[in-house]
């Protein structure tokens, strides 16, 4: 008898403490692994946590019991919904990868052809306007440049040397030969007003019925805008044979030599209007019939209408 009822009293102080209206509950435990080590065996390293019955036997543990069950599975729920999105409805592969799809923002790909497609014609575009109108402006100072001619007028004409005689050519052919030196003067004038023009002409040849027994050359230069100049160019022969054509050559009452020439040369002006993209060219022919006298030294005097300018 005391041993049963020592073993009730026993049985009644292991008995939890509660109230007495509440009924008993059964006690659950939890094993988790310990994080005493990770490489033992897992029957030895499970720990058994009781779980109280109510809040009040365990106040330091208050979350446990069914809310811990409910939020353990709402972690590994929510961990399953991160990884396979509806709940292990996504498709696998193969291999037992899942399977994503990816998602391309709608339209972006023409949207940047479109972009790139309308950035070039825009270019393009500017490219061509620029071309055009350039060059309506390069042909507009270009016509507005064309009637600035260089003007020229020759002044006079100075013999330094006149002599005629005998003599034989490279052949050893006997005739008569011509021995010229002259200087003439003239003026130029370049009425552009906007550009500056350069300057030059091909050979200035002195003629005798065909034969050239004097040339020179005007050096190139540069003329500024709206200016006169005036230019001097030394033309010379030496020995010229004439043959035939000597017989023409008469003596003067002053005892001097009578010759019949024509001076005959070009003028040639270019002026850079945009720079070396818009030129004016202008040339002018002009040719003056003279009689030059040996014993005369003055200057031979021009008038306007003495040559002819073309």
């Amino acid at each position: 008898m005391m041993l049963s009822t020592k073993s009730e009293s026993d049985i009644t102080s292991l008995a939890p403490s509660s109230p007495s209206r509440s009924p008993k509950r059964p006690v659950y435990y939890v094993q988790s692994p310990s994080r005493d080590s990770h490489d033992g065996d897992k029957s030895s390293s499970m720990q058994a946590t009781p779980i109280s019955n109510s809040p009040m036997e365990s106040p330091s543990h208050p979350s446990f019991g069914r809310h811990s069950r409910n939020s353990s599975a709402s972690r590994f729920s929510g961990i399953f919904r991160s990884s396979s999105g509806r709940k292990g409805s996504r498709k696998r592969n193969d291999k037992g990868w899942p399977e994503c799809d990816v998602i391309l923002e709608e339209g972006s790909y023409h949207e940047f052809e479109d972009k790139a497609f309308t950035r070039r014609f825009q270019a393009l575009i500017a490219i061509f306007t620029f071309v055009v109108v350039f060059t309506v402006f390069c042909l507009i100072i270009w016509g507005a440049s064309r009637p600035y001619k260089a003007e020229v007028a020759v002044k006079s004409l100075t013999v330094h040397n006149l002599y005629v005689g005998e003599g034989s050519d490279f052949t050893g052919v006997v005739t008569k030969m011509l021995t010229v030196n002259v200087t003439l003067r003239m003026s130029i004038y370049n009425p552009a007003t906007f550009f500056g023009i350069h300057v030059h002409s091909p050979p200035i040849n002195l003629v005798f019925s065909d034969i050239t027994v004097a040339t020179g050359e005007l050096k190139k230069y540069y003329q500024p805008r709206k200016s006169h100049r005036i230019v001097s160019v030394n033309l010379e022969g030496n020995k010229v044979p004439l043959y035939g054509a000597g017989s023409t050559i008469t003596v003067s009452q002053t005892g001097g030599v009578e010759v019949p020439l024509t001076l005959k040369f070009e003028i040639r002006s270019r002026g850079n209007v945009v720079g070396k993209l818009v030129k004016t060219r202008h040339h002018k022919e002009i040719t003056c019939p003279l009689v030059i006298n040996s014993s005369i030294s003055k200057p031979i005097k021009f008038k306007r209408n003495s040559c002819t300018y073309e």
